[in-house]
């Protein structure tokens, strides 16, 4: 176990990314096409393709999710996803045809640090297109991807990911944070997430007691429409889609666990759910309650440690590493 999301067999994760811009995108490719729900819980949401996963929609499979900074633009990262996938001979099949099914989402990084002033067309397709060439087993954490433009109430976001085992399956997450919110309880060092902590995964500095003056005082980044925490939570189980969608209801609750406040009008989070199984749960009931339980934990996870993990980018001294302010 790697903790990271590609310890779910059947799936690979690749990230591309433009330093000068300041911005990029993370392709999650699945090795077959796999089930597939969303569960969407901000006001600010930017997304394609996520109505087909609805479980009452025809198409039951998806190729690959992108995910991507650049705001609107950034929905362009799934064309060069599905640009690639194509090049594979993947897709829906229409007749002779192939159409690879790729929803994404993205989140907002346009006035952060970075050389936005692309020209006539954003980067965002070739951007997608490395991205999932570039998938494999290893997953980096931090700023990378879709979260090196990322970013924070107070410090620096981007991409995190964790895993779990449970009941003979496989769980990952992988979280890519742009919170208008916290994830540290009050000026940090703690994670708000720290009582689901593995092995000192993002600090070990646990839960303060008692909680810091204002921790509870709701604050956010100056800058509204400016933020966003996209999920993608992946299982070996065997899932229907509506049993998929159940899942992506119940991680959402990691985002609650993990930052502070979230679900906001200014927010546009977003939990993709996918199974890469055929094997179904021996108890749906049961077996899904507990498979979504798991799943809030390593959502929660992999949030906390996408901000453990993040480092400054250059010319942004506002928003530091959460190591910049508070070491290893």
């Amino acid at each position: 176990m790697r903790n990271l999301i590609t310890d779910v067999p059947g799936l690979r994760v690749g990230h591309a990314q433009d330093a000068r811009l300041g911005s990029g995108a993370t392709a999650i490719i699945f090795d077959a096409p796999a089930v597939a729900a969303v569960d969407v819980r901000g006001g600010a949401p930017g997304t394609r393709e996520t109505d087909l996963l609805d479980p009452g929609m025809l198409v039951e499979h998806i190729d690959a999710i992108a995910l991507s900074g650049g705001s609107a633009f950034g929905l362009e990262a799934a064309s060069g996803v599905q640009a690639w996938l194509h090049e594979q001979g993947r897709g829906f099949a229409v007749g002779p045809a192939r159409v690879p099914i790729v929803p994404g989402a993205i989140l907002f990084d346009l006035t952060h640090a970075g050389d936005k002033a692309w020209g006539r067309f954003p980067p965002y397709r070739e951007l997608g297109y490395a991205a999932a060439a570039a998938a494999g087993l290893d997953c980096a954490l931090g700023s990378v991807g879709a979260g090196l433009g990322a970013t924070t109430r107070s410090l620096k976001g981007g991409i995190g990911s964790a895993s779990a085992h449970l009941d003979g399956v496989t769980i990952g997450a992988l979280a890519a944070v742009n919170a208008a919110g916290s994830v540290v309880v009050g000026d940090g060092p703690w994670f708000w997430a720290a009582p689901f902590e593995v092995d000192k995964e993002f600090g070990g500095r646990g839960f303060p007691s008692p909680l810091p003056t204002g921790a509870l005082e709701p604050r956010t980044k100056g800058a509204a429409r400016q933020n966003t925490t996209l999920v993608v939570i992946a299982t070996d189980a065997g899932l229907t889609k509506s049993q998929a969608r159940r899942l992506a209801v119940m991680a959402q609750d990691g985002l609650a666990h993990a930052i502070f406040p979230v679900h906001t009008p200014v927010d546009g989070d977003i939990v993709f759910a996918a199974a890469t199984g055929h094997a179904p749960l021996a108890d749906p009931t049961r077996g899904l309650m507990r498979l979504g339980a798991v799943a809030m934990q390593v959502v929660a996870r992999a949030i906390a440690r996408a901000v453990y993990t993040a480092t400054a980018l250059p010319g942004d001294p506002a928003c530091p590493g959460w190591r910049d302010m508070f070491g290893t």
